[in-house]
């Protein structure tokens, strides 16, 4: 993050926004809270500017499923990749803010939608990034709600 930018797989969008402090080993749950906690959910981290990647990110950086650009679980990881990708219209090299990916989550997935978005993925069984979904689209209702 050597620019000032996160680089994200399209799939770590979802993760972030369902993150509970939970991860692989100490040292990448570290980094995952540092960046989640540390940046995205910190005061005006919505303004956080993410680029998309089509290989390790910042957020993979001390997994120890980690093999140099790769993952050790690269096929299933690829095909997350793809299937977030398309959801959310993200493109390679693209950049955008954390707001705008939540805004983008928002728009393109809905509740109930991660059992097949997410096929394949261990942590889906969970239900925190569910969770997570429901309470992002429960915040867009109440401010609809609120009157100007």
């Amino acid at each position: 993050m050597s620019d000032g930018k996160l680089r994200y797989r399209p799939h770590h969008f979802l993760c972030s926004l369902g993150f509970e402090g939970k991860g692989y080993s100490p040292d990448f749950t570290a980094n995952m809270t540092a960046i989640v906690m540390g940046q995205l959910r910190a005061e005006g981290g919505d303004a956080t500017v993410i680029e998309v990647t089509g290989a390790t990110d910042d957020i993979c950086a001390p997994c120890p499923k980690r093999r140099g650009r790769l993952c050790t679980n690269e096929a299933k990881i690829r095909t997350l990749d793809r299937a977030h990708a398309a959801a959310l219209r993200l493109a390679p090299r693209e950049v955008l803010t954390w707001g705008q990916a939540k805004a983008r989550i928002r728009a393109h997935v809905p509740p109930g939608s991660l059992k097949t978005l997410c096929a394949g993925c261990e942590w889906e069984p969970y239900g925190m990034c569910a969770a997570a979904l429901s309470r992002l689209h429960n915040e867009e209702g109440a401010a609809e709600a609120t009157p100007s």
